[in-house]
């Protein structure tokens, strides 16, 4: 199969990473395309089309600052998935810039799947409506999610806080990590 990834931060390139290897174990033929960063790269095997430090814009004064660039990634990453056709579209996080990728993978007829459930219980609620069109499976880090995304009419599967995993990792690699655990 194809795979189509977009991560515009630092924190999405390091789950999807993640997200990557797997389907590397499970398909080692399976195309990879994405725009992330170096943990993706390492992942997939090549290089990213659009590295996140190129789209990591937040805010609106910062997205309007750099809105011919932001602009340009996005025409980018339409062309790269009307040119590749990918079997599936994985979004991580990142909603802003995800949600339009979605819109249109979704009408060239793409499954879309969004990992890392946009956190719309915080800011931006109305965009649930365009979240249940656009996406076929949407895959939640925080336990609380499948139940408030329910209420609204959107079935989401809890998969775990990646974080937790990495933050184990990032530890039992550390000579201190016993002291550390013992203390805190």
């Amino acid at each position: 199969m194809r795979y189509f990834f977009s991560a515009g931060e630092a924190s999405g390139d390091l789950h999807a990473s993640h997200v990557i290897a797997a389907l590397r174990r499970l398909d080692p033929g399976a195309g990879i395309a994405f725009l992330g960063g170096d943990a993706m790269a390492a992942a997939a095997g090549c290089e990213p089309l659009i590295h996140y430090r190129r789209m990591a814009y937040m805010g609106f004064v910062d997205v309007a600052a750099h809105l011919p660039e932001v602009l340009g990634n996005l025409r980018a990453a339409r062309r790269a998935i009307r040119e590749m056709r990918p079997d599936r579209v994985v979004l991580v996080d990142y909603p802003g810039f995800n949600l339009k990728l979605a819109d249109y993978a979704h009408s060239l007829g793409i499954p879309v799947d969004y990992y890392i459930a946009p956190k719309l219980w915080a800011w931006k609620e109305y965009r649930l409506r365009k979240l249940r069109r656009v996406t076929d499976r949407v895959f939640s880090i925080l336990p609380f999610e499948p139940a408030w995304f329910g209420e609204r009419g959107l079935d989401v599967t809890y998969v775990g806080n990646p974080s937790v995993e990495e933050v184990e990792r990032a530890l039992a690699g550390m000579p201190e990590a016993g002291e550390f655990h013992a203390r805190h």
